[in-house]
């Protein structure tokens, strides 16, 4: 199986030795505590898991403004985006090291780590721009991104942590909430040796089950991990709890059995686009898998990235070696009424764009919402009716 990056083995930073749990959290209860943003909350629950190996904590400011601007470390890791420990009041802690960082998105704001403290920096508003429109190639208060990076505050904390607990997403998707280390586990028990990761952050539709089997078939790989993020989306996006039950529908009716993983990670979007996709391909080799779906706009959002950004930033900002995981280029995929199938468009150069069954997204929540399924070459019905069901709900 494909190593960790930067690292021989997975470097998890929760504590599962249930004495020394057992203390730390009684610990935290006499320590200061700081409630920390949901972005935070998401960055300690990622490297809890594993998937931010080999990272022991938050960056600090030195190395945080080194990889937005070279994606790497001021050592010389390399890292796509800065995992940082923003905040706008730390009064609650005073001069103390060691502290408790307190989860925001969980009822009576429990304890998710300790923190020893390395340093606590101020940040100047010029410092967050640079980070920011490396990280975004914008500024636009509009890019959700930018907006939930820029409102974090002003003064970083950095050090290492010692992960407590995973915030809701144990609880809310015990199904489907999968640290790097379990699915490692799992694909060792399934025999897995070669596989490719699908990322989403919503329903699968026809055209994105066919570009898993498009890129099972070609690359040759045993199995495929869909793996579905479980944080924080803008307003609009479909809810987690809804993507996971179109998804198992769709693997339960139309793969084969053990071919499809299906899990998610606790993290929040950023809709980073081109940055984005590098860390997810970073977090996807801890994960054990050897090849990464790039689509079109991957992790965009609106006009801010070009189509294939996502992709040639694999061969313009990542150096040779520095990663493992290999990239599976994917075009934009539709139903060819020619071919009577899924293709890739970049394949059908006979094609017209009225050769194709496509729909905006618009468009398809339009028909959602009235109840209508979209066609069934571009949803499977049963999909579709999960999709009708929860838009009828959420706008009764």
């Amino acid at each position: 199986m494909i190593k960790p990056h930067g690292a021989d083995a997975l470097k998890p930073l929760f504590v599962y030795d249930t004495e020394k749990h057992h203390a730390l959290n009684k610990e935290a209860q006499q320590l200061p505590s700081l409630l920390v943003t949901s972005a935070t909350a998401a960055n300690a629950v990622m490297l809890g898991a594993g998937y931010f190996t080999p990272l022991s904590g938050y960056m600090n400011l030195a190395d945080a403004l080194s990889v937005a601007e070279s994606l790497h470390t001021t050592d010389g890791l390399f890292w796509p985006v800065p995992i940082v420990n923003l905040n706008q009041d730390v009064s609650s802690i005073g001069d103390a090291k060691r502290i408790a960082l307190r989860d925001p998105n969980v009822e009576g704001n429990p304890v998710l780590a300790i923190m020893d403290i390395d340093a606590i920096e101020t940040v100047s508003d010029e410092q967050i721009d640079f980070m920011a429109q490396n990280i975004f190639g914008t500024l636009d208060p509009e890019h959700p991104g930018v907006a939930t990076f820029k409102a974090q505050g002003n003064i970083l904390l950095s050090g290492s942590i010692q992960v407590l607990n995973f915030s809701y997403f144990q609880t809310d998707f015990p199904d489907t909430f999968r640290t790097a280390v379990e699915i490692r586990n799992e694909m060792q028990e399934r025999g897995w040796n070669k596989v490719v990761a699908f990322q989403t952050r919503n329903p699968m539709h026809r055209a994105h089950e066919e570009l898993c089997r498009m890129a099972q078939k070609d690359l040759g790989t045993d199995g495929i991990l869909v793996h579905m993020l479980l944080g924080q989306l803008k307003p609009g996006d479909i809810p987690a709890d809804v993507r996971d039950a179109c998804i198992r529908k769709m693997v339960e009716l139309y793969f084969p059995p053990n071919t499809v993983m299906i899990t998610g990670y606790g993290f929040d979007m950023l809709y980073a686009g081109p940055r984005e996709a590098v860390l997810h391909a970073v977090f996807r080799q801890n994960c054990g898998c050897t090849h990464f779906i790039v689509g079109r706009d991957h992790a965009g959002v609106g006009d801010y990235y070009g189509g294939f950004d996502a992709q040639t930033i694999f061969d313009e900002k990542v150096p040779a070696g520095a990663l493992q995981i290999e990239i599976y280029r994917a075009d934009h995929t539709a139903y060819s009424k020619k071919l009577d199938r899924v293709v890739m468009m970049k394949d059908a150069p006979d094609h017209s764009k009225e050769d194709f069954i496509l729909l905006s997204g618009t468009k398809v929540r339009e028909m959602l919402g009235n109840g209508q399924k979209p066609p069934p070459e571009f949803s499977r019905p049963e999909v579709a009716q999960i999709l009708i069901d929860y838009y009828q709900k959420s706008e009764g």
